[in-house]
């Protein structure tokens, strides 16, 4: 095993659905197929070929011609086809081409990543169905998924709707990792390598324009300072109109309004030494993420608590009973604002046998968004947003070194704190009482809702301490066996306290009072309580690799993983009595016991056939419970007694000749809640005097069955106004089957199976200057990304849409 240095990079940029370019030229990979790291023909034709870190910016096609692929999966630099893991890797330019923009996008690309999100904070990146739990984001519990730029963990769900900027390459690791990595994830990682600075300068420009309005505009400049000292200075702008209206105001909704910038500054004193200075900063203004109603389906509640007749006692109708006519009549504005940045200081020292290196990192995030969280054009709620400020600190010791020719090891120690603020507010309108309230005394004081609130004081405090380590034994020159092994201690407290306002007046101590403020405070109730908490934990894992033949690679692996416990931070259920549970303030940890088997080959020149299979079992799986009693609006998180996750994965590619090239990535994916005796019912059962069921047996929410990315490019050596270069043009497809959208599996909240087909054709230039038409979704497939169920149990649910065919043209160059 190689040892090379891993430095430091922050990535900051936008959310955008539909750019498809980067700025910078040093490109990874200039052909899709060959940009599936794990399963390119490019990994196979050349073993010889130089390290990527070894090419220039000036040598874009070199990947084209068969040299290797160099990933950093296990914290060193080898040969994707040696790693005994699955991982995909995913090259500059088919990022880019593809609109593969935010780690978001992964999922049209790499079958085994979902990604769900209805705003930058409720946002779930899950790797064959496990990471994150569906439904609304909890500040107390930790992602399943680990996201890493260059070392530094991004610990909010919203950096996975940032752009990627100056992006060299992704690798997402499936499975456990925490043996290598400084945080612990339980179903896999992604992993970004970006663009050092260089000591030739050179400047990077793109300009993309379509349809809606659509504008992104990209840059990067790098050069030297002294001998010593390089920079590299980035930025990326995105607009785009809306893919929604809305008739209450007359306004699109869905839109992009993004800015990024980021400064690196590179020194090297010495040959030995490497130090990586970054600054970033990301400012996102949507109206995003509105949803549209979807449809009624009936419910326990009584006749005229239905939706039908709910509507009709306010003359109430939606303005298009069709979602895919992308009409809404949202009475509360629409407001997604982030700002994301950080500073990072890397250093790799080659000392001894080995690297050293040190990763200290800062980073932030704050959040300031306003929902219509009823989803209708009716004076539900009124008004509901959790604006938060996150603030992380980091830092990572890991050394990595040869003992001699046959052992290798990764160590490294890591240090993480977290602290997030939330203050919140919550108000429902004049027809709440219809909505969250049964038929009861109620119904003769209308008003007892109107202008009803809460205000929340949310507060977590989270940090992480870290041993870990990793040897490889070359038993022989067929039969390796690695094992690792992670100490982890993790301490946790945090409180939430939630004040109530408004509404009718019901302080009086009279019998018909206290009854109508039990009713208030049966939909938002004030609570005051902390939770904390301490653990330690061992986690392990075994791999052993065998090489049967030059280009066949088998290995089994079997790990441990640990997801600490949880602090209910968003509020917790009323017991019978109507006091707060505070013996749900926490939530057990998750145990993870996986097993995988694989297969890496190349069985015939110019292609790649991988495949794997996976066996993962989860006790106490961490949930959301979405409560089912009438006027509830929030969930809480629980534990589901078993979970297990099973599969098998594809991936391939075929270089058919020196033009065209082909690739193909298959899941199959059986996720099943093995025991959940304590889970919320369906929305078509809720509302009634049940409130607990059985959902053992039943598929988790947000995974399919099926899932697959196949595609391709065809290149044609040409010129263009004299310039010489090739002509290109390629398609992108993915494909999911049906999958559940609901926490608890229902007969109505599941999506159907969709396809999307990208397209693109144009002209790379030898001098670094391509033009291109490109076009998303082509085939205007009508989808839905998530369905939600209504504001109360009336049965009324709404969805998010996936984007409808965007197409537009791209220009870039560098000089």
């Amino acid at each position: 095993m190689n040892n090379a240095r891993n430095t430091t990079l922050i990535r900051s940029s936008n959310r955008i659905h539909y750019g498809i370019s980067v700025a910078a030229m040093a490109v990874f990979w200039s052909a899709p197929a060959f940009a599936q790291g794990e399963t390119a023909a490019d990994a196979v034709a050349d073993q010889s070929g130089p390290r990527v870190e070894d090419q220039q910016p000036q040598a874009a096609t070199a990947l084209n011609q068969g040299e290797r692929v160099v990933v950093t999966a296990r914290r060193v630099e080898e040969d994707v086809q040696d790693v005994p893991i699955p991982v995909s890797v995913l090259g500059e330019e088919f990022l880019s081409d593809s609109g593969a923009s935010n780690a978001g996008k992964l999922a049209q690309l790499v079958p085994s990543v979902q990604f769900y999100s209805t705003n930058p904070r409720n946002s779930q990146v899950n790797i064959r169905g496990l990471g994150a739990p569906f439904g609304l984001t909890n500040d107390g519990i930790e992602q399943g998924v680990g996201l890493y730029v260059d070392g530094v963990y991004y610990a909010r769900p919203a950096a996975a709707v940032m752009d990627f900027i100056d992006v060299e390459r992704v690798e997402v690791l499936r499975g456990p990792q925490g043996t290598l990595y400084g945080k612990n994830t339980t179903a896999g990682a992604i992993n970004v390598t970006t663009k050092l600075p260089e000591f030739t300068a050179a400047t990077d420009v793109e300009l993309s324009f379509g349809n809606l309005g659509y504008i992104l505009a990209k840059g990067t400049t790098t050069g030297p300072l002294t001998d010593s000292l390089a920079y590299r200075l980035s930025f990326s702008s995105t607009q785009r109109d809306g893919t929604l209206y809305n008739v209450n105001g007359e306004d699109d909704l869905n839109d992009l309004n993004n800015i990024g910038a980021r400064l690196q500054l590179l020194w090297e004193p010495i040959d030995t030494l490497q130090v990586r200075l970054t600054a970033d900063n990301t400012v996102q203004r949507p109206e995003g993420y509105a949803q549209v109603f979807a449809g009624v389906v009936p419910t326990q509640r009584a006749a005229n608590r239905q939706f039908a007749a709910q509507a009709a006692a306010f003359n109430y109708a939606p303005p298009s009973t069709n979602p895919f006519d992308r009409v809404t009549d949202l009475d509360t504005p629409h407001r997604s604002y982030s700002d994301f940045g950080g500073i990072a200081l890397s250093a790799d020292w080659d000392i001894g046998p080995g690297t050293l290196t040190s990763i200290s990192a800062w980073r932030y995030w704050l959040w300031d968004p306003s929902n219509d969280r009823d989803f209708l054009g009716l004076p539900i709620t009124t008004q509901s947003a959790n604006p938060s400020k996150q603030y992380q600190w980091q830092q990572e010791l890991r050394y990595a070194g040869d003992i001699n020719e046959d052992l290798s090891f990764v160590a490294g120690a890591f240090w993480f704190n977290q602290v997030t603020k939330t203050l919140g507010r919550q108000e429902q309108g004049s027809a709440a009482w219809r909505f969250l309230l049964n038929p009861n005394a109620a119904a003769a004081t209308p008003g007892l809702l109107d202008g009803y609130g809460q205000t929340t004081d949310i507060l977590s405090d989270h940090t992480s301490a870290a041993l870990f380590g990793q040897f490889e034994w070359d038993v022989t020159d067929q039969l390796r066996i690695i094992p690792g092994l992670r100490f982890n201690y993790d301490e946790k407290s945090g409180h939430y306290i939630a004040n109530v306002y408004g509404g009718l007046d019901t302080s009086g101590t009279d019998p018909t009072s206290v009854a109508l403020r039990a009713l208030q405070r049966s939909v938002l109730s004030p609570q005051n309580y902390e939770s904390s908490g301490e653990e330690d934990n061992v986690s392990y894992n075994v791999t052993a690799a065998y090489d049967f033949a030059d280009n066949y690679h088998a290995y089994a692996t079997y790990s441990t993983a640990f997801k600490t416990f949880g602090l209910n931070n968003n509020g917790v259920p009323l017991d019978a009595a109507g006091n707060v549970a505070v013996q749900l303030a926490t939530v057990a940890p998750e145990d993870v016991k996986h097993i995988e088997i694989g297969l890496k080959t190349n069985p015939a020149p110019g292609v790649t056939a991988n495949i794997t299979g996976f066996h993962t079992t989860i006790d106490d799986y961490q949930v959301n419970v979405v409560n089912g009693q009438v006027g509830v609006l929030r969930g809480y998180l629980a534990n589901a007694e078993q979970v297990i996750v099973q599969g098998v994965e594809f991936d391939g590619a075929w270089r058919v000749n020196d033009n065209l090239n082909l690739y193909s990535n298959i899941a199959w994916t059986d996720a099943k809640f093995e025991t959940f005796t304590g889970a919320p019912p369906a929305l078509e059962d809720s509302g009634g005097a049940i409130q607990v069921v059985d959902a053992s047996g039943t598929r988790l929410p947000g995974v399919s069955e099926w899932a697959l990315a196949i595609g391709g490019e065809y290149t044609q050596a040409g010129a263009f106004g004299g310039r010489t270069g090739e002509y290109f043009a390629g398609v992108d497809a993915s494909y999911r089957s049906d999958f559940s959208s609901s926490p608890t599996e229902s007969d109505y909240l599941n999506i159907d199976g969709y396809s999307v087909v990208n397209v693109r054709a144009g002209f790379r230039g030898d001098n670094g200057w391509d033009f291109f038409a490109w076009g998303r979704n082509v085939l205007n497939e009508e989808y839905f990304e998530i369905l939600s169920q209504g504001g109360s149990s009336s049965g009324y649910y709404s969805g998010l849409l996936g984007d409808p065919r965007t197409y537009g043209v791209t220009l870039r160059g560098s000089f």
